[in-house]
């Protein structure tokens, strides 16, 4: 399946703040809504109306999709601005109060709520998906079970959560943490064969549990729209680089499992049990965490886990054409995440004297800059 292209698709959601306030909005965002569906009709809803999602369309080139977000990016930061409105990318909005939220209007949303309760209106967070398109559609729970172990090291750069409802939480990446009080999330179940999955599928949805495969709202799943495996694990990115870093990562380690079916065939729940650990690891952590390494039996660090990732994929990212865009992965590893460079913004505030609001106050706008490309995002 060496000539197949692996086409590729992003999907990244944003934050709305009041521009003066830096908090939920205080007017209504509908205006907001309204201008963004006649200016970006490829924008959408999301479960909460302070947020709002853009994707990319299929591509193999990502000259292509830099180019599209990087315009979506500015065309939200332009409206919002004439709504008095900051639109950010992080996986956590630091000073937004969730039980200000006011939920979207739509059937599939009611019945979210309906169904999760004070869990779903808990759920202020954003996250990046990363649909990678395969050659054989049907072999795609198996892929899925292969590329667990290496879901960890694409969150921990990813990393963008590090407050949330107003304080500092200790975790480089708390969204998962709020994430997980919904069912079905984390890292997803092994299945053995694909025909294993369908009957779990065919069970829940006949059960009543589900209404269809999309509610199953793990790390990675195969999609049920394309023929895609959706990489649902990733921060949203304040940073337009390390988006693309993420999704070109994902993209070779996808081609990798497939031209390398030995690689990880024997996962078993050892293997899903320490991608757990490593997870949360990454979640406490980040790039500094160490992680475990099944085979050698031991913690490695961060950076070290990654070069060997990164040496798995070398033939992927040049057949690919992002070498350029995986490398950026080590610029990650030297400067520092999202996470990492808002924990410094608010810091820096609070030596200079400010109040922890007025410091949570410049972490936004770090990310509202960063976000929309104005600001070089080196903190």
């Amino acid at each position: 399946m060496s000539d197949h292209n692996y086409r590729f698709g992003i999907e990244e959601e944003y934050f709305l703040a009041d521009a003066e306030t830096r908090g939920t909005p205080r007017r209504s965002v509908k205006p907001f809504h309204a201008e963004v569906g006649e200016s970006l009709p490829e924008a959408g809803r999301e479960l909460l109306q302070c947020q709002v999602e853009v994707c990319t369309p299929p591509s193999w080139d990502f000259a292509e999709a830099r180019a599209v977000l990087a315009r979506q990016r500015a065309t939200l930061a332009e409206i919002g601005a004439r709504h008095e409105l900051l639109v950010f990318a992080a996986g956590t909005h630091p000073v937004a109060d969730w039980s200000l939220q006011v939920p979207t209007k739509g059937d599939r949303y009611r019945g979210i709520l309906r169904d999760v309760g004070l869990a779903g209106r808990r759920s202020l967070i954003c996250g990046m998906h990363v649909h990678v398109e395969v050659p054989v559609p049907e072999a795609r729970v198996g892929l899925m079970n292969r590329l667990l172990p290496f879901q960890p090291l694409l969150f921990a750069l990813s990393a963008s959560s590090p407050f949330w409802q107003g304080k500092p939480t200790g975790l480089i990446a708390y969204r998962l943490s709020a994430f997980g009080e919904l069912p079905r999330t984390g890292l997803p179940e092994l299945f053995m064969h694909d025909c294993d999955y369908e009957r779990y599928v065919r069970i829940m949805t006949k059960a009543g549990a589900i209404q269809d495969a999309s509610y199953l709202w793990w790390s990675l799943r195969p999609s049920i729209k394309f023929p895609t495996l959706e990489l649902r694990i990733a921060d949203s990115c304040t940073r337009l680089e390390d988006a693309l870093t993420i999704a070109a990562l994902f993209r070779c380690l996808v081609r990798l499992v497939v031209r390398r079916p030995e690689l990880n065939a024997g996962i078993d729940g050892v293997t899903r049990a320490l991608a757990g650990e490593n997870l949360w690891r990454a979640q406490r952590s980040g790039i500094v965490a160490e992680m475990i390494d099944e085979a050698r039996e031991e913690a490695l660090p961060y950076g070290e886990a990654l070069e060997g990732m990164l040496a798995l994929i070398e033939e992927d990212a040049a057949a690919l054409g992002c070498t350029a865009e995986v490398r950026n992965a080590r610029a990650i590893l030297q400067d520092g995440t999202s996470a990492d460079r808002q924990i410094a913004a608010f810091e820096a505030a609070r030596e200079a004297g400010l109040t922890n609001r007025q410091g949570l106050d410049a972490v936004v706008d770090w990310l509202a800059a960063v976000s929309r490309g104005t600001d070089a995002g080196t903190g």
